[in-house]
Formats: structure tokens, C-alpha cells, sequence
């Protein structure tokens, strides 16, 4: 067990509010709310940031491994990876396959998560629209059949969080109501739905929708469709990638306004190319060409997933889109855990909480991560 420690002197982030020259009590792995011991090593972080740990619902790798196609080892490194950006909670993204390719992943990726290396698993295809299917192979696309479905929330074993799926193709509806039955999230996505198709979803118990804007219609101002159902219903927590490549800076606010910062969480959508460097890589089948930091398919040019990493996220929030920190810090933290159902656990600083925490400096750049107790990356040492 971690020895107790004293952070002192940083704005600290509660669910309250910002706490200037604030103390936290670090007893092992978690937060303590008693008094430290007189000899408990004081940290000093004045000048800085102490937020959350990030919590990434949506995440097909870094690191230069794919959680989607790698092996144990790669997934480990991956998840490393995200961690030392202050990802200290993360679910595994798995991209369009093959239906026994993906039982056999669900399977090796329920093994890790079981192990506490991962929170969940997300299952983003193949039961989406061939109109919407940005990075995913066209010709392993499926209908949600409720059965298959089924099949692929049992190979993960209990630890399926979310699938993504478009509920305007058949058997969507029926889909969503059983994953809802199952205490799966349904997340609307890579749709070509009506705005009466996704109210439909949604009354049905979908309750993400994976990475807002992106893979569905335009908002139109006669057929309004998905983005305002989603953005209109209190049911829904949005998912946005703010890279700063996938929404304009408007269409963020836009989506964080409207929906209000109960109702957001940021994701990184991020593939192997994050925290590794530009070059060609793989996203389950398709060949993928990462130049600036942009990833794109090298057939068709699509955009194919991203590059990005929660820390910069929460660093543009700030410095371009000028959020609120309490607001970003619900985004990227607390709101994600909810969804996740480990908020008793994680996503924000309370006392009995794991010890997950991040330190940013007065311009929001990353500099110390903890992760139940233990720094990843000593902000002393940075």
C-alpha cells in the first residue's frame, strides 16, 4: 500500500467548487478526509491545478498499440500511454469486425478489465449505417439483430459499458431496449436516423451519443435530425472530440451550451497514433495515414478516429474555448464516471475516492498524474 502523502497549495477542483491554496490527504489509494500524519511527506503544489483523473469513454488506443487488434501487451501499453496524459480511467474501443473476431477480443479485453486495467469495453460497429461509416469496413457492417448483439455482450463477460449502434436500421430499437435491460449504455451513433428516429431511440433508453457532429446528418432546419434530438433531450450525455480537427470551435459550444455541463463528456476517439507520432497505421482492417497529428484513411480520406489525448483536451477547453474549469473538469471526469456507473469511486476528489488526480500548471499543461495512490508521472520529478 502507497504511504500517505499531502498535496498542499494547489486550486484544488471539488464538486463544491475551487478550493485556492487547497490541502488533500492522500491515505494508500485513496483520499483521505482525516488528518494526515505528522510525518506524511507535504507535496507542494502552489501555482498549479490539482483536477480528477480523466475518465475516457470512448478510446481505440496510443501508444503506437491498437486496443482493437493488439495483443495483451500492446493493450497494456496503450492504456500506459493515456495514463501518463492523465487518463487515469479508460474504457476499450473496438472497431467494425468480423462477429467471432470480436467475441475472441471481448474476451482477452474482459481479462484486463476484470484485472481493474480497464473499465469496460465499447463495442463502436458494426451495427451502424453504411452511410455513416466513416473508419469502419463497409462490407463487415451488420443490422443490430438483437441476438447478435446479445452475443457480444456476453462475450465480454459483465464488462461490456456501451455499444454503438444505429438505431434507424432493423432491429435497432429492439437493440437498444436490450442493452438498456442489460444495464448496457446504448449510444446512438454512426446514423443516418430522422430527428423522430432518434427521439424513438431515445424513449427506448439509448443515452450517449458517440461523438456528436460527427458520422450523422447535418443539423438542417427542416430535417433537424439527430444532432438536435440528442442535443434537446435531458436523457442524453453527448460525447465531444475537442481536437480542435473534428468540431469547429463554434459547434462545440454549440453542443456544450445547449446541453448544459451535466451533459457532456469529453472523449478522445483516440487510435494508435496518439502519443506515438505521425505515420501509417491499422484501424481494425482499414489502412490508416497520420500526418499533423490528422488521421485519415488512406482510401477515401476519411477521418479515422484521432490522435488526441484528454490532457490537451482539457487544455484547449480552456485556452480556445474558455470554458469553465469546473464545467471541463465535469466533462472529462465526473459526467464519464456517472455514465460508467464507478462515480462512487472515481471522477471527482471526495474523501474515500481513489487516490486518481492530476496536476496541470497555471497554463493548464500537464505535470504530475496519481493513479490509486501512486504517481505515474511525479509532478517533483517534471
Amino acid at each position: 500500500m502507497a504511504p500517505s502523502k499531502v498535496l498542499a497549495g494547489a486550486r484544488v477542483v471539488l464538486p463544491t467548487g475551487i478550493v485556492h491554496d487547497g490541502r488533500v490527504i492522500i491515505d494508500g489509494a485513496r483520499i483521505s478526509g482525516g488528518e494526515a500524519p505528522a510525518d506524511a511527506p507535504v507535496t507542494d503544489l502552489s501555482g498549479h491545478w490539482l483536477v480528477p483523473g480523466f475518465v475516457d469513454i470512448h478510446n481505440h488506443g496510443g501508444g503506437g498499440a491498437s486496443f482493437t487488434s493488439g495483443t495483451v501487451e500492446d493493450v497494456l501499453r496503450g492504456i500506459r500511454t493515456h495514463r501518463l496524459h492523465g487518463t487515469t480511467t479508460v474504457v476499450a474501443s473496438t472497431v467494425t469486425g468480423d462477429m467471432h473476431g470480436l467475441a475472441e477480443r471481448a474476451g482477452m479485453l474482459s481479462e484486463l478489465a476484470e484485472q481493474g486495467d480497464l473499465a469496460g469495453i465499447h463495442f463502436e460497429g458494426p451495427f451502424i449505417s453504411p452511410c455513416r461509416k466513416g473508419a469502419h469496413s463497409e462490407e463487415l457492417l451488420r443490422d443490430p439483430d438483437p441476438a447478435e448483439v446479445r452475443k457480444l455482450v456476453d462475450a465480454a463477460r459483465g464488462r461490456a459499458s456501451m455499444v454503438t449502434l444505429a438505431p434507424e436500421l432493423p432491429g435497432g430499437l429492439d437493440s437498444v431496449r436490450l442493452l438498456a435491460e442489460h444495464g448496457v449504455i446504448a449510444a446512438i451513433g454512426h446514423t443516418d436516423a430522422t430527428y423522430e428516429q432518434t427521439q424513438a431511440a431515445i424513449d427506448a433508453g439509448a443515452t450517449v451519443a458517440t461523438h456528436l457532429f460527427n458520422a450523422m446528418p447535418a443539423l438542417g432546419h427542416r430535417a433537424p435530425g439527430p444532432i438536435a434530438a440528442l442535443l434537446e433531450d435531458e436523457r442524453i450525455t453527448v460525447e465531444l472530440i475537442n481536437d480542435g480537427t473534428h468540431l469547429h470551435p463554434a459547434s462545440l459550444e454549440l453542443a456544450f451550451h445547449h446541453a448544459g455541463p451535466g451533459r457532456v463528456a469529453f472523449i478522445t476517439d483516440a487510435m494508435d497514433a496518439a502519443g506515438f507520432g505521425d505515420g501509417r497505421y491499422m484501424l481494425g482492417p482499414l489502412e490508416v495515414e497520420v500526418a499533423d497529428g490528422v488521421a485519415r484513411l488512406v482510401e477515401g480520406g476519411s477521418i479515422a478516429g484521432s490522435t488526441l489525448t484528454l490532457d490537451r483536451a482539457f487544455q484547449r477547453a480552456v485556452t480556445v474555448d474558455r470554458l469553465p474549469v469546473e464545467d471541463i473538469v465535469a466533462a472529462i471526469s465526473a459526467n464519464p464516471a456517472r455514465l460508467l456507473g464507478v462515480y462512487d469511486r472515481v471522477g471527482s476528489l471526495e474523501p474515500g475516492k481513489d487516490a486518481d488526480l492530476v496536476v496541470l500548471d497555471a497554463d493548464f499543461a500537464l505535470k504530475g498524474v496519481m493513479r490509486k495512490g501512486a504517481w505515474v508521472v511525479d509532478p517533483q520529478l517534471g
